[in-house]
């Protein structure tokens, strides 16, 4: 009696990586790191940095090996010192801060930042009460609530609206932080008009072209990816969103790493595909470094996943373009 032929095994089905684009750097983060090394270039070190210029570790390390001093206090800057303000933006009273100590001040704070700043000054200019959506005690918060301390309330997410009160509910408007969920903001603003059926929104919409995008590309790698990836620091708002809204599309997992070496080889127990991406304050050198780690894995086969092009560039800041000293 005659064998059956063998059934041949199934391929193994090939290890790779998606690749999101947009990723990385946004053009906010760009022109405040650039405006750091540009002062160490112009003036020499040191230059002193008021908290840390983007929220990345390895970035914040890079410059500190160039000159650049991060302090968390105006008063830790010495009299007549270059100070370099963050891209998150600050107070009016650090402003008055560092004038008062005779600070060469360069304002590195992102654009769109400063778009939000002047919205809260208008609307408490014509007296609104200004509901802003974002994480209490974040830097941009902070910087925010104290162009209009007297009109500003913080709503750290849905949970918040049933306590608020206000003066006048025909008055009131919503404002955000920069670096929020997407669709976490749009829950929140939904409860607030629940609860104040006049709420103003603002002209535009305050959550950065960037972080939309990249939760964007994130959502789109949920759809293939067994595990997601996403290049970024700790205290980075937007990375720790993209975090979660990886989760919320239906990725199976995803983690967040600063370098290479902190991925857990666990995390690819039985994986095919990998999903990767970075936060918008995370340099592409950091990318690079996961990649490399993936590949001497055997995930050397690298998709490229596209959901918008990005072309913005902002201007340096207009300190840089005269004599501080």
């Amino acid at each position: 009696m005659t064998n059956p032929p063998a059934v041949p095994e199934p391929a193994a089905r090939p290890r790779r990586v998606l690749l999101a684009s947009p990723r990385g750097w946004c053009a906010g983060v760009d022109r405040a790191v650039l405006a750091v090394e540009k002062a160490l270039e112009q003036y020499g070190p040191p230059i002193y940095v008021r908290h840390e210029i983007v929220h990345n570790k390895h970035v914040v390390q890079t410059l500190e090996k160039k000159g650049a001093v991060f302090v968390e206090r105006t008063d830790e800057v010495p009299e007549g010192a270059i100070v370099l303000l963050s891209a998150h933006g600050v107070a009016p009273t650090v402003h008055a801060e560092a004038a008062a100590r005779n600070l060469a001040t360069i304002d590195a704070t992102c654009p769109l930042v400063t778009k939000v700043h002047r919205e809260a000054v208008r609307y408490a200019q014509q007296d609104y009460d200004i509901l802003l959506i974002g994480h209490e005690g974040h830097e941009e918060v902070i910087g925010t609530s104290g162009e209009a301390p007297d009109h500003i309330t913080v709503v750290d997410g849905p949970q918040d609206v049933a306590n608020l009160s206000v003066r006048d509910e025909s008055k009131v408007v919503w404002l955000s932080q920069t670096t929020l969920s997407v669709d976490e903001t749009m829950e929140t603003v939904n409860a607030l008009k629940t609860r104040f059926p006049n709420l103003t929104s603002p002209p535009s919409d305050d959550i950065c072209y960037a972080t939309q995008n990249r939760q964007t590309a994130v959502k789109k790698l949920a759809e293939d990816a067994e595990v997601i990836i996403v290049v970024g620091s700790k205290n980075s708002s937007n990375s720790v969103r993209m975090v979660e809204v990886a989760l919320d599309a239906g990725a199976p997992a995803a983690h967040l790493v600063d370098f290479a070496h902190e991925i857990d080889e666990a995390w690819l127990e039985g994986i095919t595909t990998v999903g990767l991406t970075s936060g918008a304050s995370a340099p592409d050198v950091l990318v690079d470094g996961v990649l490399q780690w993936l590949a001497e894995r055997g995930y050397d086969h690298v998709d490229t996943v596209t959901t918008a092009d990005e072309s913005i560039t902002f201007a340096l800041p207009h300190e840089l373009r005269r004599n501080l000293r």
